[in-house]
């Protein structure tokens, strides 16, 4: 058996107005092509680049935000290499002196926190778009060409494949959370590449394959999920075939996952790396990283915790992290009530009833007659029994749809719709005695079947039209079937 050993390098288009090194602007999409460019993009003589200062600040933001050791000296390098996409023949990066190294980032696994080192955060300048057309021509688009990028390279800590989709969620959430980046990956904002190994799964812990393969350019996560899973299974054969992988770099085939060989994988030292001479080195000082480290917002693994520490479930609390307008929606409601049942309670209506409503309308949460404090008072009224189940729906729905029913109060529209629970046990009796005299097969079925209650229940719900509280139903069900 075979463990998949992967390493991640992550690349973040910054949003900022310009680009990395010159005035053009960075929002290129859509835009006709080679329309912003300029004599820096190209690298043309006399033409001096200067560094994007925020660019750089949101490079050094999301480096302390992800734990990373800061150098308080950094620099611009020139990695060299020539393709069509890069009219420079040269990329201003960073080599080995980079904004942020030895990083982390805890994601959770099965209930268990597991911590992904990150090995360097760096910033540098995006490449050129390549178009290729029906007839084999190359087209080249230079407007994405020096747009600011941030790169984040991963150590070969992940050990499955679900740590690594959960590893790119949870980072693409904090990415937004900082405003760092838009991280829209059908614009390409964020992308992927991918180094895979796998070993048998008697090698000892810490020690690594002596190949790896490297996949670029992924620009969905499901994508990345796809490639993974490709991956693992084509090496794996090919080791039970006792075939020697060699390093190699392998492209995409569409959105399949599937990967095939493109060339021998390159190493530092084919892009000979020297500082870039038209950049003189960058000081960071301690008042600097103090700043922007104040200004980091609650991160999404402690607003998570937060919202487990109310009482919410995990997946309760993942919804509410990764949708922050229904999140902090919600927050607003903690702040008038934070009894732990009620507001679970409330949560439980937020993640199905209301988000259900909300796809169906294509509205935000944020943009309905539904306050917080209309649906703290509606889990008052089901916690104690005025209204049923059916009648929270009938509540939600009647402010969300009716824009007329936006000013009366919760318990107004309670006693206009009808939706005062049924608790009197003789008249709850009496809809017992028709579910009973109206289903004589659900009846017979259930002595065989004890569960056949809630569907006796149902019938008393429906009979009632959804106003006697269902305890009580079965209750009485129960003691007209034993007599």
């Amino acid at each position: 058996m075979y463990l998949p050993v992967v390493g991640l390098e992550i690349h973040l288009q910054v949003k900022t107005n310009s680009k990395m090194f010159c005035r053009c602007a960075s929002q290129y999409f859509e835009s006709e092509p080679n329309t912003h460019v300029c004599p820096v993009c190209f690298g043309l003589p006399g033409a001096l680049p200067v560094p994007n200062k925020e660019a750089f600040n949101k490079a050094l933001k999301l480096a302390i935000a992800l734990n990373c050791t800061i150098n308080k000296e950094t620099k611009f390098d020139r990695k060299n290499y020539f393709y069509p996409d890069l009219p420079k023949g040269y990329q201003i990066s960073q080599y080995d002196q980079p904004i942020g190294e030895n990083g982390f980032v805890e994601i959770e696994v099965m209930g268990d926190s597991r911590r992904i080192r990150i090995q360097r955060l760096h910033l540098e300048e995006d490449t050129a778009k390549s178009l290729h057309a029906e007839n084999d021509d190359t087209l080249i688009d230079y407007n994405k060409s020096g747009v600011p990028l941030i790169e984040i390279v991963t150590y070969p800590d992940f050990e499955s494949v679900e740590e690594v989709i959960l590893f790119s969620k949870r980072l693409k959430q904090i990415v937004k959370y900082l405003d760092i980046s838009d991280a829209e990956m059908q614009k390409g904002q964020m992308r992927f590449e991918l180094n895979i190994s796998v070993k048998p799964d008697s090698m000892p812990a810490g020690q690594l394959p002596d190949y790896k393969v490297e996949v670029k350019n992924i620009g969905s996560i499901s994508v990345l999920e796809k490639v993974l899973n490709f991956e693992v299974q084509r090496q794996s054969e090919l080791l039970d075939k006792a075939e020697k992988i060699k390093s190699q770099t392998r492209g995409l085939k569409g959105m399949s996952g599937e990967t095939f060989f493109q060339r021998s994988k390159e190493t530092a030292d084919d892009y000979r790396y020297f500082p870039e001479p038209d950049i003189p080195p960058i000081h960071i000082s301690d008042a600097q990283i103090q700043e922007l480290a104040n200004s980091i917002p609650e991160l999404p693994h402690e607003r998570k915790q937060r919202y487990m520490d109310v009482g919410l479930e995990s997946e309760q609390a993942d919804i509410f992290v990764d949708d922050r307008t229904k999140g902090d929606w919600f927050d607003e409601l903690l702040k008038l009530d934070s009894q732990k049942e009620l507001v679970k309670e409330a949560a439980k209506w937020v993640v199905g009833e209301i988000s259900g409503r909300l796809e169906k309308l294509n509205k935000e949460i944020d943009q309905i007659n539904l306050t917080q404090q209309d649906l703290l008072e509606i889990v008052q009224l089901l916690a104690q029994k005025k209204i049923s189940g059916i009648g929270v729906k009938k509540l939600i729905e009647a402010r969300l749809v009716e824009e007329n029913n936006a000013k009366k109060s919760i318990n107004d529209l309670v006693t206009e719709l009808g939706l005062v629970q049924i608790t009197d046990s003789s008249e709850v009796e009496n809809f017992a005695k028709q579910a009973i005299e109206q289903n004589p097969k659900l009846v017979a079925d259930f002595a065989k079947n004890p569960n056949v209650i809630k569907a006796l229940v149902g019938q008393v719900m429906k009979l009632s039209q959804g106003k006697v509280n269902p305890r009580i139903a079965e209750e009485e069900i129960r003691k007209l079937l034993n007599n």
